[in-house]
């Protein structure tokens, strides 16, 4: 069965904290979140004016926090660009501390990539020589808390399909897998529909995106990947193509979360979002999890 969520970056222009994002959440009836980590701290993030949370937060209180909620993490956000020379330097220890934060949290899966251009002073062969040691790394960490990396197609490399194949390869493991992107892979000039049908025995969680008429025109097939969509689900010229998706994951059998990027501009956005994706769901004869029952601790 099949869950929905969302990413948080939808409250980023709105400045909430997490726990206001843990709120709609729950009163949208929305099972999951999928969240960024802050390696570090951040004075946004002190505040209250960044959805995002720190690694310096302790995992088991705000697993315990979300769970009276009835909510759960379906990942957490650790996407630094493995593809570049500081890779191995920042990219590799960050998601190292965020596997095991992950898995005291509950939170399944941890999510990377690579950058968006390809990186200066290296041929594309050196650049996957080097990720693939990056990645050999951390999933030697991964099995061992039993958590899931996932590459996100979002940069030069990982929007092609081939270095994309070459990527899930580079260690042969459960927990190395895909986190499919149906934005990022239109806005790159692919077809998501092929990209998740080849990919698609890969597949640990998936965004859905869609994406303007005027940002398509804009920049489709001379970019690799978009932060955040500025169009609700269903208002832009992807909706097609996500509705063909979600098919393909019917008739696979897909368990997993499709996770909503999309700006919330402080819940319309979202909401309307959230809305048309259920439609699609009982369009599809597709059943939602209902949000589970608040623990009390």
């Amino acid at each position: 069965m099949m869950t929905i969520g969302f990413h948080t970056d939808a409250f980023n222009s709105a400045n909430w904290p997490f726990s206001k994002c843990l709120e709609w959440a729950q009163r949208n009836h929305v099972s999951r979140i999928e969240c960024g980590v802050i390696d570090g701290v951040s004075f946004l993030q002190g505040l209250g004016y960044s959805p995002h949370l720190s690694l310096v937060d302790d995992p088991v209180l705000i697993r315990r926090q979300m769970e009276k909620c009835g909510v759960q993490f379906s990942q957490i956000d650790a996407a630094y660009p493995m593809s570049g020379e500081d890779g191995p330097v920042r990219g590799v220890p960050y998601v190292l501390r965020a596997i095991p934060w992950a898995s005291l949290a509950g939170c399944p899966c941890v999510d990377t990539t690579d950058g968006l251009h390809a990186p200066e002073g290296m041929k594309d062969k050196e650049a996957m020589a080097l990720m693939k040691r990056c990645y050999q790394q951390i999933i030697r960490v991964a099995e061992a808390h039993e958590i899931i990396v996932n590459i996100e197609p979002h940069g030069y490399f990982t929007t092609h399909p081939d270095r994309m194949a070459e990527m899930l390869a580079f260690v042969e493991s459960p927990f190395l897998r895909l986190n499919m992107d149906t934005g990022n892979t239109f806005i790159a000039g692919r077809d998501p529909v092929a990209f998740l049908k080849r990919f698609i025995k890969k597949l640990s969680h998936v965004h859905i995106k869609d994406v303007s008429q005027e940002l398509a025109a804009a920049i489709q097939g001379g970019a690799t990947g978009i932060a955040m969509s500025h169009c609700a689900l269903g208002d832009g010229v992807n909706a097609r193509n996500i509705r063909e998706c979600i098919k393909v994951l019917r008739d696979a059998g897909f368990a997993g979360n499709l996770s909503i990027e999309c700006e919330g501009q402080s819940g319309p956005m979202i909401e309307k979002s959230l809305a048309w994706l259920r439609g699609v769901f009982k369009e599809l004869g597709l059943k939602e999890p209902k949000l589970g029952a608040p623990k009390q601790r």
